[in-house]
């Protein structure tokens, strides 16, 4: 193992727990008729959980790590001295959180140099989790079970797939809503088990794609590492493997030309 792959293993392990422990913080609040809910700038909700969580995930990361930088989706940036950056979502999906849907995740994500290193998605209500370093593999634990690798499935159609999607009216809001129709027409199955729970599911080998239109840095920097390394692809909708598009298409690989042939026809010239 390189120095490099050595610093990367241990933020990875720092992040295994920090997901774990800001996740759970947020159960303490699930399903809790006081939590209230706010709106930011963007419509967005957020609530008192996402924003504890999140101050936990960067003590964590300041105690251990203090020369990384750090963004989150609450707090925004801060600058460190190292080549290492975490990209923070202390609750990925507060739509599905704040209505006691149990389909939302801890994301964190780890670059090194500006290029994806690590990642991890918790998934607190199920304790499920699927984690992964660039070179290293994916892995998958659930409860107190051993990790077991991760894989993407091996259906080599979308006919015989299951495509997921986060939320189907993002799809209009970027003028894509036949794109929509089209992967749904495609997909032998279709469910909006959508944010960063589609990810895990592709991952894990349990569907073949999630096309998302509209996504965050931090909704993706800790998705694609995990889902590449679970040997599928994680790339903007023309194709590009990138966190930084504001768009993501991941799939077992399999079906990621079939896909693409419908994503394509609708990237911005």
């Amino acid at each position: 193992m390189t120095a490099l792959q050595r610093e990367i293993a241990a933020r990875l392990e720092l992040a295994r727990r920090a997901a774990c422990d800001a996740g759970k913080l947020t159960l303490s609040f699930f399903c809790r008729d006081d939590c209230a809910v706010e709106h930011k700038h963007d419509g967005s909700p957020v609530t008192e959980a996402d924003r504890q969580a999140e101050r936990e995930l960067r003590r964590q990361i300041a105690d251990a790590f203090p020369s990384d930088a750090v963004v989150g989706e609450e707090y925004g940036e801060q600058s460190g001295t190292s080549e290492f950056r975490w990209i923070i979502d202390p609750i990925d999906g507060t739509k599905s959180f704040v209505r006691g849907v149990p389909l939302y995740g801890t994301l964190v994500g780890i670059e090194h140099a500006g290029q994806p290193a690590a990642g991890v998605i918790y998934i607190p209500p199920l304790d499920e989790c699927v984690y992964a370093a660039r070179g290293s593999g994916a892995w998958y634990e659930r409860g107190a079970a051993e990790p077991r690798r991760a894989a993407v499935s091996t259906r080599s159609s979308l006919a015989d797939g299951l495509f997921l999607t986060s939320e189907v009216g993002s799809f209009a809001r970027r003028g894509a809503a036949d794109a929509y129709l089209r992967l749904e027409r495609a997909a032998g199955v279709t469910r909006t088990w959508g944010d960063c729970y589609g990810y895990l599911l592709v991952a894990t080998g349990r569907a073949e794609a999630m096309v998302d239109p509209i996504m965050n840095l931090w909704d993706a920097a800790a998705v694609a590492p995990i889902v590449e390394e679970a040997g599928g692809t994680f790339t903007d909708w023309s194709g590009k493997p990138t966190v930084a598009s504001g768009e993501g298409v991941a799939t077992n690989w399999l079906v990621q030309d079939e896909v693409l042939a419908i994503t394509r026809g609708f990237v911005a010239t």
